[in-house]
């Protein structure tokens, strides 16, 4: 009879203990959820001259599932440049090309530091520019948005509809 009032005890207060660690745990998850989203469909390049960065290059797109069957909503980016060798940083400057898919964009607006946009964006800096780009539909679940610059080449960043690790065939198993 000890025995078994010691092990009800014992498990009660272990599942006290661990459901106090789990609520702890959620509401950090929680707490940092619509980051860590973002920082899933967010890609970087660095763009180098004799093995040295010179413009660097993040982007993260905006995407959210829709229900609706039919989605023919613009493809909407925060995109963030920074150029080491330039007093201007801008993704619109002459020699700089930006396009998804083959098509350019169809807005670029220059985002302020504080605004709302970057809350939850990783990679907020004070060097760097930030703009929200939007670029027409396309219907593939998977995209390059290319980078070109006169001076140092081009970059592509890979994006995704859906977990990238969907698009492949590979088992892993």
């Amino acid at each position: 009879m000890l025995k078994g009032m010691t092990s009800i005890l014992v498990l009660f207060l272990l599942s006290a203990c661990t459901s106090k660690e789990e609520k702890a745990l959620m509401h950090v998850y929680e707490k940092n959820k619509i980051y860590h989203q973002k920082l899933e469909k967010t890609e970087k390049i660095q763009l180098k001259e004799n093995g040295i960065t010179k413009l660097v290059l993040t982007g993260t797109y905006l995407y959210k599932p829709s229900k609706k069957k039919i989605d023919k909503r613009d493809e909407v980016f925060i995109i963030s440049i920074y150029a080491e060798d330039s007093d201007v940083q801008s993704i619109t400057q002459e020699g700089y090309s930006l396009t998804l898919e083959g098509k350019s964009a169809k807005e670029i607006k220059l985002l302020s530091k504080d605004d709302p946009h970057l809350k939850d964006i990783s990679f907020v800096s004070d060097w760097s520019q930030f703009y929200l780009v939007h670029f027409p539909h396309t219907a593939k679940k998977s995209f390059k948005l290319i980078f070109k610059s006169d001076t140092y080449g081009k970059g592509i960043l890979h994006f995704a509809k859906v977990a990238k690790y969907v698009l492949h065939k590979d088992s892993i198993f």
